[in-house]
């Protein structure tokens, strides 16, 4: 399940990884210029990015683990984003419940849901949560997703990281701790201004 941008955190687990938690080994900084700012975070080891798809305001990229593709996958980490020139989204807590709504309608007799809470990226209002279906697809595999939803001035942006599992005539039980340990492989997730004639690796936003 690919979740998709609406229409248009976990603070104290964030607060304690300290920046030596991002030395995984081989895993690598993702910063890019993604509508009008630069969004970063570590991607985990083991997986690979592919090309970007932008079009009319909007981002789309996502990674695999080596061997894996777009048809074929047990794991998968994405960054959107929509461009929101009129600053009309609500807060991250709202697209996050919006989301999963849309999440739910794939799946509505094995959905499962866990907020994981309010956080702050780089002073933008961010919100954690964790979503699954017990079956989604033709082949009504499970997938469970972990989900950041950052809303910046003039765009919203999401970092997912998506899992398949086989299928479950139940609403899966969500391994809390399973996910949070994901979650701590991907800081620090960043939210900077881009900076003029700045070239990658973007060093002013690897800045803490």
């Amino acid at each position: 399940m690919r979740i998709p941008l609406p229409a248009i955190l976990f603070t104290a687990v964030l607060a304690s990884i300290s920046t030596a938690a991002l030395a995984a080994a081989s895993s690598s900084a993702f910063i890019e210029p993604v509508l009008g700012q630069l969004v970063g975070f570590t991607l985990p080891s083991g997986f690979e990015m592919n090309k970007a798809n932008t079009s009319a305001g909007q981002y789309f990229r996502d990674a695999f683990p080596k061997g894996e593709t777009t048809k074929n996958w047990s794991q998968m980490i994405t960054v959107s984003g929509a461009k929101d020139e009129n600053d009309t989204a609500k807060s991250a807590q709202f697209i996050a419940a919006h989301i999963s709504d849309s999440i739910q309608r794939q799946c509505p007799d094995t959905f499962a849901v866990k907020p994981l809470g309010p956080t702050k990226i780089d002073g933008q209002d961010s919100f954690v949560a964790i979503a699954s279906c017990g079956k989604v697809g033709p082949d009504k595999h499970s997938e469970t997703a972990l989900m950041l939803v950052i809303k910046a001035p003039k765009a919203v942006y999401t970092i997912q990281w998506a899992e398949r599992t086989p299928s479950s005539a139940e609403n899966l039980t969500i391994d809390e701790a399973k996910w949070k340990g994901r979650l701590k492989q991907m800081v620090p997730f960043r939210v900077c201004p881009v900076v003029a004639g700045e070239k990658p690796p973007y060093a002013s936003c690897g800045k803490k």
